[in-house]
């Protein structure tokens, strides 16, 4: 019997959960070449800033029998000249040895299902160059690529409506 994924909103209580995918995805992005540096956010700076009087970003956890197993970490941006609201797509990632079941899937149609509540006009986001696998998934969902800063691209997923 399948085991049911959920997909919920981080709290407060899962910044340790949430610094361990952050480092996780530095991990990966250096992998793809795509980040180089090091991080140096902490619980205490993921608690201020996105469990704090003014979150600046938020985050969807993904899990199944109770084990995370992936997440969204994302904010709104908004155009004066449109007079919309949309969503950067700041980080995605599926722990290793879960890829590919389907739970990058489950996360972009619930962070669409929030951009809709939102009345985003899209979700935005970037991606390695050298992670094909990733642009051909994010295509698959229905994404365009929406710009090209040399060999790297800027996707977008525009929401009906």
């Amino acid at each position: 019997m399948e085991k049911e994924v959920i997909v919920r909103n981080a709290t407060k209580k899962d910044s340790n959960i949430l610094l361990g995918f952050i480092e996780q995805k530095a991990e990966f992005d250096r992998s793809m070449k795509g980040f180089d540096g090091e991080i140096s956010t902490t619980v205490e700076k993921i608690e201020q800033t996105l469990f704090g009087d003014h979150p600046f970003a938020h985050a969807l956890l993904l899990e199944q029998d109770s084990e995370v197993l992936g997440f969204a970490l994302f904010h709104y941006r908004y155009s004066s000249f449109s007079g919309e609201p949309s969503i950067w797509l700041d980080d995605l990632l599926v722990v290793g040895e879960q890829r590919s079941k389907g739970y990058g899937r489950e996360l972009m149609q619930a962070l669409k299902s929030q951009a809709e509540l939102s009345s985003a006009s899209h979700i935005s986001w970037t991606a390695s160059p050298h992670n094909k696998k990733a642009h051909t998934f994010y295509q698959k969902l229905g994404a365009d690529v929406e710009r090209m800063d040399g060999q790297r691209p800027y996707f977008r997923w525009t929401m009906s409506g």
